[in-house]
């Protein structure tokens, strides 16, 4: 884990304190209340799970994480949100060091991360990409809370096609493929943003109806072509890919919500959803 001049890379919270509580006792307990009621915890191959403030979609969050029997080892995919980061073709893995939460450090899977780097020529190591992104950071204390031997390769990414999608989907599974253990896959999105709650659920079906059938490409087009203004739709669509390749049949959504559940504005809401792919 060391990086430049011997110093382990260390990733410092960009959120806690706004997002979810910033101290630990406070965030593990509203963890593990998000993580309640236990429900049969199964292998998955991959997940989705929003990623906003935990009182808007941490109930959401909560219901993924604790139906999944999470592996040492995972891969977080997420948008790159402030658009920070030097890398040529907008996906950026921080592959050296660790991740720091008010629960303690979450180490980067750095064997992972060369895997994944070398399959995978839209990606680079570009830890400034990472630096102020909160995608990543909001799933880590559910995992944490799950696995506490937790080990992680974020991944944030900046474009929006199919190509270089599909190649990073392909990269996943052939990095899931050599990895040599279990690996989990989990794509963090929200869905749609800023619009009255019908019309957001009218149209998180359209985007959701593909990401039960595993159809990364068809998720993109619709998503363009309904403007569903789903934040991470190429890491759900890479994610799907990648799930389909790894022999998953189908996503289920495990929860649908929205901002105006807790706000009781319905007017103009964030929506969100949470769904499991095996």
């Amino acid at each position: 884990m060391a990086g430049g001049g011997g110093l382990v890379r260390r990733r410092a919270p960009a959120v806690a304190g706004t997002f979810y509580p910033a101290q630990s006792a406070p965030l593990l307990a509203a963890v593990t209340a998000l993580l309640e009621p236990a429900v049969a915890a199964e292998p998955a191959v991959a997940a989705m799970a929003p990623h906003a403030g935990y009182v808007y979609s941490g109930h959401t969050a909560g219901r993924v994480f604790a139906a999944l029997d999470v592996p040492r080892r995972c891969i977080v995919v997420a948008p790159n949100h402030t658009g920070e980061g030097e890398a040529a073709h907008g996906g950026s893995v921080c592959a050296l060091g660790v991740f720091a939460t008010p629960m303690g450090d979450v180490p980067v899977d750095e064997p992972l991360a060369a895997i994944l780097l070398a399959e995978c020529l839209y990606l680079e190591d570009d830890p400034k990409a990472h630096r102020r992104e909160h995608a990543v950071e909001v799933e880590l204390p559910f995992l944490l809370a799950r696995r506490p031997d937790l080990t992680i390769v974020p991944v944030v990414v900046g474009w929006s096609d199919w190509p270089r999608t599909r190649a990073l989907g392909e990269a996943l599974a052939r990095t899931v493929e050599r990895a040599g253990e279990p690996v989990l896959l989990v794509a963090s999105s929200d869905m749609t943003h800023y619009e009255p709650a019908a019309e957001a659920q009218r149209k998180d079906r359209l985007a959701l109806a593909e990401l039960e059938r595993l159809d990364g490409e068809t998720l993109l087009d619709v998503t363009r072509r309904h403007r569903v203004t789903m934040c991470g739709r190429v890491p759900a669509a890479a994610v799907a890919h990648a799930a389909r390749l790894l022999g998953a049949s189908a996503g289920r959504v495990v929860e649908t919500s929205h901002s105006g559940m807790v706000t009781g504005d319905d007017r103009s809401v964030v929506s969100y959803a949470g769904m499991v792919m095996r």
